[in-house]
């Protein structure tokens, strides 16, 4: 694999995009840099971003890999029958309340004691626009925003952020690169989970007229999702050729699908994001 150079500085940034699944990758890349002793400045993380993110920012090693790979053996978290008889395709009791608090408990005194700015994103359902959330002292808000994050359209149920009603963040912005250069972090190292040159279809999305119907701008971005990725991934290739930023993304053919069940598929996304990781020399 290519050697790449990431200078680290005050306007470092971290961008992870999510994938369901395949966040595996991410999971792969952030325990590298944590073996590694690499800290950004700025992390911002979208739905299976977001979630690994969080066990980045406290420290804790192994966490993600562990919900990937052993977690998915015993419980078989996510599938069909779940979103059938439960209206969720991923359980979400197990992964946000019985996996941080029991199974492998989740170190929020670090995440809070953290000098590193973390921010995750959400849908708002009302306006259709991202919203981007920094909380790091509430335990019971953290969870409700990681999980709103993670509410994917059709297949979770809509969740709640103060009240107002949230989806995945991957719907408004999958790839929050403005949004780190907006707040000055312009040194950006990007973590995608598909491979190079790849694209949504270029046919919109279409939502069931009876679906959101309380909800038109949530439909709206829906409809507009597979272009505004699109968008996304141009301006990231555009920056990467430029050599303004560093992207991280699989190198070989993906395996694994955004609803995958398969321990060893996903352990191999995870080994294949470590070293990809590796192949970053990091200078001052």
């Amino acid at each position: 694999m290519e050697k790449k150079v990431f200078k680290m500085d005050a306007s470092a940034s971290l961008i992870l995009e999510g994938g369901g699944m395949r966040g595996a990758f991410t999971a792969g890349v952030l325990d590298n840099f944590m073996d590694r002793g690499i800290r950004f400045p700025y992390v911002i993380g979208v739905s299976a971003g977001a979630c690994n993110a969080l066990s980045y920012m406290s420290h804790q090693r192994g966490r993600s890999k562990y919900s990937y790979t052993e977690l998915m053996k015993q419980y078989k978290y996510i599938g069909i029958k779940k979103l059938l008889f439960r209206g969720n395709i991923m359980d979400f009791n197990l992964l946000f309340h019985k996996y941080p608090e029991e199974i492998f408990p989740y170190d929020y005194n670090r995440l809070a004691n953290s000098p590193e700015r973390f921010e995750m994103v959400t849908t708002s359902c009302l306006s259709g626009k991202a919203c981007y959330y920094d909380e790091k002292n509430n335990p019971k808000r953290i969870i409700e925003i990681v999980k709103a994050s993670s509410s994917m359209p059709f297949v979770a149920p809509i969740a709640y952020v103060d009240g107002e009603p949230m989806m995945d963040g991957g719907v408004a912005d999958s790839i929050p690169l403005e949004r780190a250069h907006q707040l000055g972090y312009r040194n950006s190292l990007v973590v995608l989970t598909r491979n190079k040159g790849y694209r949504k279809p270029s046919k919109a999305t279409t939502v069931p007229f009876f679906m959101y119907r309380k909800y038109p701008n949530l439909r709206k971005a829906i409809i507009g999702r597979n272009a505004m990725y699109n968008r996304q991934v141009e301006l990231v290739e555009e920056y990467e050729k430029r050599g303004d930023i560093t992207v991280i993304r699989p190198v070989n053919p993906i395996q694994v699908g955004r609803m995958e069940r398969n321990p060893q598929k996903l352990l191999d996304l995870y080994n294949e994001g470590y070293h990809c990781a590796a192949t970053i020399e990091f200078i001052q």
